[in-house]
C-alpha cells in the first residue's frame, strides 16, 4: 500500500473590497443574479456570473421546480447560457454566491455536477477557469482551475 495526499492551494481574501476590480465586478454580478433566483421551495438563492475570454459576462441563478430534481443550479445555468451563445469563446472565470432564507449572503459551493461541468469547459478550452467563491463572513476564496475542487474528475 502507498499512502498519497492531495494539496489544494487557493487564495482567501478577508473582504470583497480587496479583490481585483474584475473579480469584484464578477462577484457583484453574481450577487445581482442571486437576488433574481427562483427558489420558492428552499428559500436558498444562488447566483453565478461567468466572464468569457471576450470580456462578456453571463449570469445565472438557481431555478427550482416543484417536480424536483427538475431545477438547475446557478453555475450550470450561467455556463450553459454562456456556451450556447458563445460556443467558440473560452470561459475565463466564474463567481458563485449564495443567499440564505434569512436574506444573508453565504457560501454556495458548486455541487459535483457543476464541478464536472466546469471541468468539461476547462478541457474544451485547454485553459484553467478562475473560480471565485464567496465563503461567508465577507471572505472570498479564489481557485485557479477546477482540479482544486475536483481532483479526480471524469475524463475521456
Amino acid at each position: 500500500m502507498t499512502r498519497k495526499s492531495i494539496k489544494i492551494e487557493y487564495d482567501e481574501y478577508n473582504s470583497i473590497e480587496l479583490l481585483e476590480a474584475s473579480d469584484k465586478e464578477l462577484l457583484l454580478q453574481a450577487m445581482n443574479a442571486a437576488d433574481k433566483a427562483y427558489s420558492p421551495y428552499s428559500g436558498f438563492k444562488v447566483g453565478a456570473a461567468v466572464r468569457l475570454g471576450n470580456g462578456n459576462i453571463v449570469i445565472g441563478n438557481n431555478q427550482e421546480n416543484i417536480a424536483y430534481p427538475s431545477g438547475l443550479c446557478a453555475e450550470r445555468v450561467a455556463l450553459f447560457s454562456a456556451m450556447a451563445n458563445n460556443p467558440d469563446t473560452a470561459v475565463d472565470a466564474i463567481a458563485v454566491i449564495g443567499k440564505n432564507s434569512n436574506n444573508q449572503w453565504c457560501a454556495a459551493l458548486p455541487c459535483g455536477a457543476c464541478r464536472q461541468t466546469i471541468c468539461e469547459y476547462e478541457n474544451l478550452s485547454k485553459k484553467k477557469i478562475r473560480i471565485i467563491l464567496y465563503s461567508g463572513d465577507n471572505k472570498v476564496s479564489i481557485f485557479e482551475g477546477i482540479n482544486a475542487l475536483l481532483p479526480f474528475s471524469f475524463e475521456f
